[in-house]
């Protein structure tokens, strides 16, 4: 640890900078002309956190820090400082080219962040990680796991009854997908023939559908839980058309708990990777498709899109209308989650439904 220089104090405006782990933290701190005054490494616990904090502070007037990885490793200290009435700013990893330039190390990445917080460079506000949109995104991580065991328990029944013994699979290939999983279910082979292929098949089955069941029932319960929250947290965005629960629950855990830290909603669809990238060279412009940004943010503005092209009117009608423009039904979906996202975006930052008519879907 490196103590700091014999300067005084009070002249010294102090920019830090983290690189965050799994057990400790390493922070650097830089004065206003960009020298380093001195890194330092804290472990990952309250205490570690205050001495972090104190440390900085010891160099002069802490003026920001910033933390790479704000929501995973430096979550605990992004709260910390954030109660502290310090200014922080994420920072994103650096690019290769930089990293291939000055080597990798603990306190090489710590003393990049406080130059990339100074610079202002590739930096944003982190998410408030202690309100209700933090609960709803854990429940969410549950709800997310449970759907997707329950679709590879379903997607191995099928193919074990493909190639399941004759006498098995004749009696299971014509059924639905519901009445194979409660059939199986309720089956009672005989576990001392094991050994035998069709009775190891039904006893495979079995398995599987009582997991689908049990899955379908912790589904359930969440949702019971994630409806009331989404609607408590921003009913404006759930009364918005082709919002449900489980969509309205993926843009509020997308903004954050403060959707004001981002600036427009050119930058909620950017993070959303609804705003489409210009590709023009020459004499050829054109603007080409996102596939960067939040992907589950992007998932529910597609079904937010699908819902409305089904039902909308007005969507129907424009969907009309670009077609006989010549665009193909890509671009159509491409510009009405462009517009999906510019509506979003005005729903989170007005929570609670005002007095005045609801302005039109701009899709």
């Amino acid at each position: 640890m490196t103590q700091p220089d014999p300067v005084p104090q009070s002249t010294v405006e102090v920019t830090g900078g983290v690189d965050t782990h799994k057990d400790t933290h390493t922070a650097a701190a830089l004065d206003a002309a960009g020298r380093t005054l001195g890194t330092a490494q804290f472990p990952t616990t309250p205490a570690g956190y205050a001495a972090l904090l104190s440390w900085l502070r010891g160099f002069g007037t802490l003026m920001l820090v910033g933390i790479e990885g704000t929501g995973v490793y430096g979550a605990g200290l992004a709260l910390c400082l954030r109660v502290a009435g310090v200014a922080l700013v994420e920072i994103d990893r650096p690019d290769r080219k930089t990293r291939r330039w000055q080597g990798k190390s603990d306190p090489v990445d710590a003393e990049a962040a406080a130059r990339t917080a100074l610079a202002g460079h590739r930096t944003g506000v982190p998410k408030h990680r202690d309100g209700t949109v933090e609960a709803l995104r854990l429940l969410r991580v549950a709800r997310r796991s449970a759907v997707a065991g329950r679709a590879d328990a379903q997607r191995r029944m099928k193919a074990l009854v493909v190639t399941a013994p004759d006498t098995l699979r004749s009696v299971l290939r014509e059924l639905s997908d519901r009445r194979l999983i409660d059939l199986c279910a309720t089956r009672r082979p005989d576990r001392a023939a094991a050994g035998d292929p069709t009775v190891a098949a039904v006893i495979a089955l079995r398995a599987l559908a009582r997991r689908h069941q049990q899955l379908s029932i912790e589904i359930d319960e969440l949702d019971a839980l994630i409806a009331p929250l989404t609607e408590a947290v921003n009913p404006t965005l759930c009364g918005l058309f082709g919002v449900g629960p489980d969509v309205a629950g993926q843009l509020l855990v997308t903004a954050g708990q403060n959707p004001d830290r981002l600036r427009s909603e050119a930058a909620f669809a950017m993070l959303c990777g609804a705003a489409p990238l210009p590709a023009s060279s020459g004499r050829t412009h054109r603007h080409r498709l996102n596939r960067g940004g939040d992907r589950h943010a992007n998932c529910a503005l597609h079904r937010i899109v699908l819902c409305r092209l089904r039902w909308d009117p007005r969507t129907r009608a424009y969907a009309e209308k670009r077609t006989a423009e010549g665009m193909s039904k890509k671009e159509i979906i491409r510009c009405l989650k462009r517009y999906v996202a510019r509506e979003v975006y005005t729903a989170l930052l007005s929570p609670r439904p005002s007095s005045t008519p609801a302005i039109p879907s701009a899709a």
